[in-house]
């Protein structure tokens, strides 16, 4: 596993699966391992909140393209509607829960890191996260 440098950003993706459909950390890091060779994020939080580690914070994921080095990645369960024809923001009340724990977990820890959306991202064509990242860290006073 390559080193993931000194910590500058955290990105919050979603696994683009259907809304309600549980799919396990296990199998994310599955498709992840098959598709980039390696593990992709960080943390994958489950419909129920549970925060899975799935690398450690000094290894290095492929969840942003050209983006990877002092990158934590956390991905959440969800972000397409049922039908699989559209990206939604499905997190679960749960979800949201942890995911502003590991943003504030990480402020505290990384001061001054920067929080972003994949598709915040220069060059991201894609709606991952399903959500607009700087509104809701907005919302919830972040």
């Amino acid at each position: 596993m390559t080193a993931l440098g000194p910590v500058k950003y955290l990105t919050i993706h979603c696994a683009a699966t259907p809304e309600g459909r549980h799919v396990s950390a296990e199998q994310i890091t599955a498709w992840d391992k098959a598709k980039f060779g390696q593990t992709s994020y960080h943390w994958v939080i489950e419909l129920d909140g549970s925060m899975h580690r799935t690398l450690r914070d000094d290894e290095k994921g492929a969840h942003v393209g050209g983006a990877n080095t002092g990158n934590i990645g956390i991905c959440y369960v969800g972000g397409m509607d049922k039908a699989m024809k559209a990206p939604k923001d499905t997190r679960t009340d749960a979800q949201k829960k942890s995911l502003l724990t590991l943003t504030r977990t990480y402020r505290g820890r990384y001061p001054g890191i920067i929080i972003r959306g994949h598709r915040d991202w220069p060059k991201v064509n894609k709606a991952c996260p399903s959500f607009d990242v700087g509104a809701w860290l907005k919302e919830v006073g972040e």
